[in-house]
Order: C-alpha cells, then structure tokens, then sequence
C-alpha cells in the first residue's frame, strides 16, 4: 500500500492541457529518473521552432530539450555541453555545436532553435542573439517523444544522471515552421507573440515522473 502511495505521489499526470502561464518546472536534484514527458499535438514535422526558458547552475553537460524518434534518440535535441560557450542542436542524430553562447549560471535564459528539412539548416537564439545556420540535413521527425530534464539515449528513456537538468524551466513552446527573427523576438520579449501549435506551455498535455514540481514562477520584485 504505501508503495502505491509512493508512486502516485512520484507520478502526475495531466491527461487534459493546463495553462501553465504563472508555473514552471522546477527540477531540484540529479537524478536518471525525474523526467516531464510533453504531449505533442501532431506526428510528423518536416520543419520545428522550440523555445524555452532555463535557469540553473550546472557546469557539466545537460539536456534542455529532448525529443526521440523510434529511429533517432537525439531527432530534435537542445543540448548544453560542459565547454561554456557551446550549445548543441541536433537533428536525427547529426549534431551542430553553436560557439561564443554567452551561458551564464544562476541566470534565466530564453532559447529557441529552428530547423527545416528543406534546407536542412539550424539555428539557434540565446536571449533574443542569432547564431550562424548550420547544415544538420534531417529528414521528416516522426513519433516524436519529447522529455524535460533527461536526454534520451533511446526511444523514451536510457537516462543518464550526468545529462540530467537541475533548475528550472518554463514557457515551453513548439511549433510545426521556423519562426522568423521577429517573432523569436515576441518570444523573447513575452509581447504578443503566437503560442506554440506542436506544444503550448499555456494549454500543456504532460505527465511527470520523480521529484519534479510545479512552482509559480519567480517574477523580480519592483
């Protein structure tokens, strides 16, 4: 009985979107188990816009976003690796490392990546900035997966603890295009922009294992 207490308490489940625009996951420990799992509203994109905000203290390597494919662990990852002005984009498992990201700890950052099939370009914002595009190729992302503060090392789990997210993270939104700069700027700003059409942080279908919580955010104080 008290294992049954223990696993709903470890579990929850939103089996219909909630608004989540005043909350925010807050990850609080490491761990290979405490994960958010996001319901995606479609199967098949040949082209993706994600944005997020982040705040944590981690200097070792961590996962920001992690969406899987039967056919491809990494088929849209946001990934920060342990060098402090690198962030990654990988597309079906072809990587594209984004250099001279100005990373800092203990702060939040909005960040958005784009990638289309067409072109087979990526790209990637940190705090309204735009990298150069980079050349990851990719064809159609199928059955996506998408998980928070674990990387997928295969089709929904293989966690590791040492890319796992400690922190917190809000306002997730995914869409089925590439954004344009002005509009990852509405983002960034939080002015009037169009939610998310793959995922909507303000109408969000998840379920989450382990020790993760839904906190207000933090908003400064004036």
């Amino acid at each position: 009985m008290a294992f049954l207490l223990l696993l709903v308490m470890l579990t929850a489940c939103a089996a219909t979107p909630q608004d989540l625009s005043s909350k925010m996951f807050t990850f609080p420990e490491e761990t290979r188990t405490a994960n958010v799992r996001l319901t995606t509203s479609g199967q098949m994109f040949n082209a993706v816009t994600v944005c997020l905000r982040s705040i944590t203290d981690l200097s070792r390597a961590h996962a920001l976003f992690s969406l899987a494919t039967p056919s491809s662990d990494n088929g849209f990852l946001i990934f920060k690796g342990a060098a402090n002005n690198i962030i990654s984009v990988s597309v079906v498992n072809t990587d594209a490392g984004f250099r001279g990201q100005d990373y800092k700890l203990n702060t939040w950052h909005p960040i958005c990546s784009t990638w289309d099939s067409e072109s087979g370009l990526a790209q990637l914002w940190l705090d309204g900035k735009p990298s150069i595009r980079k050349f990851t190729g990719g064809s159609n992302i199928t059955n996506p997966i998408v998980i928070l503060g674990q990387e997928q090392d295969s089709y929904g789990g293989k966690f590791d603890r040492r890319q796992s997210f400690i922190g917190m993270i809000t306002d997730v939104h995914m869409w089925d295009h590439t954004l344009s700069s002005c509009e990852v700027q509405r983002y960034v700003d939080d002015r009037n922009f169009s939610p998310g059409n793959v995922l909507n942080w303000r109408a969000l279908e998840f379920q989450t294992t382990g020790r993760v919580l839904i906190e207000n955010k933090q908003l400064p104080c004036y």
